[in-house]
C-alpha cells in the first residue's frame, strides 16, 4: 500500500441541524463545534472564507481550538472567484494571504481551495484572470475545483503541472454541463476530493438544502478507493477528502465510514 496519508472530514463544520442530528452534543453552541469536530475528525475545510475575507485574529482563533496537527483547507473568498471585481481583486488576493497567514506560517494550511462557478467557462478572458490569479497567490498550496466541462482539457492539466497546482477530483451529479469525474493528479505534493452527492434532481434545484441531500453507500465509497484513490495514492505524497453532503449530518457520517473502509483496504487514514 503507498505511503499516503489520507486526511478525511467535511466541508463545513458549523451546522445547527447537526445538533439536531446528534453529531454534536445539545445545545452545542456554533463557537464550540470546531472544537468537537476535531476530536473525531483531523482536518476540514474552512467554508467562511468564502463568504467574507478571513481575518489573522480569527484565523488564529480557530487554530486555539484544534490540535496542532490539526489540518484546514480554505475556500478563497468569493470576490476572487464569484464576484470578480476588476479594479480591486489584487488587493483582495493580498488580504486574503495575510489573513489566511497563521495557518500557512504554523504548517496547518493544506490548501487554498479556488472552488470557481458553473459559469466560469474557460473563456481567453478567464483563462488570463485564473492564471493571474494563481501567481498572485503563489506560494500558498493552491487547489483549482473547476464546475465548467470546458476546462476538461489536457492543456490545462498541463499548466497546472507545471505550477504545481492542484486539480480536485469531485464526485457529483453525472449532468452534461458539469466538469466530468477525473483522478488526474497534477501536483506531487497533494491530491484533493470532493464528495457532493449524486443528488441530480437536487442540483438542478440550486436549493443547497436540496442540492447536498445524498448519503453515499459503501459500495459507491468502496469503488472510489480501488478505482481512484488507489491509484492517486501510488502519485501524490498526501490526500485530503472531503464530503459536502451536510444535510442531516450525512457528510461527517459518510466521513467516518470512509476513514473505516480506507483502513481496511489497508490505508493510513484519519
Amino acid at each position: 500500500m503507498p505511503d499516503c496519508p489520507l486526511f478525511v472530514g467535511t466541508s463545513g463544520y458549523s451546522y445547527a441541524e447537526w445538533v439536531e442530528a446528534g453529531f454534536y452534543p445539545q445545545g452545542t453552541p456554533s463557537a464550540r463545534m470546531l472544537s468537537f469536530y476535531a476530536q473525531r475528525f483531523s482536518v476540514t475545510e474552512l467554508n467562511y472564507t468564502w463568504y467574507q475575507m478571513p481575518r489573522a485574529d480569527a484565523v488564529e482563533r480557530h487554530r486555539s481550538r484544534v490540535p496542532p496537527g490539526f489540518l484546514f483547507a480554505a475556500k478563497l473568498t468569493r470576490t476572487l472567484t464569484h464576484e470578480i471585481d476588476p479594479k480591486n481583486w489584487k488587493k483582495d488576493a493580498a488580504s486574503y494571504r495575510d489573513g489566511i497567514a497563521p495557518l500557512f506560517q504554523a504548517g496547518q494550511l493544506a490548501a487554498v481551495l479556488i472552488q470557481l462557478p458553473p459559469s466560469f467557462a474557460r473563456t481567453p478572458g478567464n483563462r488570463k484572470y485564473l492564471a493571474a490569479l494563481t501567481a498572485e497567490l503563489e506560494g500558498l498550496p493552491l487547489a483549482v475545483e473547476f464546475r465548467h466541462r470546458s476546462w476538461a482539457d489536457p492543456n490545462v492539466f498541463g499548466e497546472l503541472e507545471k505550477r504545481r497546482i492542484t486539480l480536485v477530483s469531485v464526485d457529483a451529479p453525472d449532468l452534461p454541463e458539469l466538469f466530468p469525474l477525473l483522478d488526474a493528479v497534477t501536483c506531487p505534493e497533494l491530491f484533493y476530493i470532493r464528495f457532493h452527492g449524486r443528488n441530480a434532481k437536487g442540483w438542478r434545484s440550486g436549493k443547497m438544502h436540496l442540492q447536498f441531500d445524498y448519503s453515499y453507500s459503501d459500495d459507491e465509497l468502496k469503488g472510489w478507493i480501488e478505482n481512484r484513490i488507489a491509484p492517486m495514492a501510488e502519485t501524490a505524497r498526501r490526500g485530503i477528502l472531503f464530503f459536502n453532503n451536510h444535510v442531516r449530518a450525512q457528510a461527517p457520517e459518510n466521513a467516518e465510514r470512509l476513514i473505516r473502509l480506507l483502513k481496511e483496504h489497508g490505508f493510513s487514514a484519519v
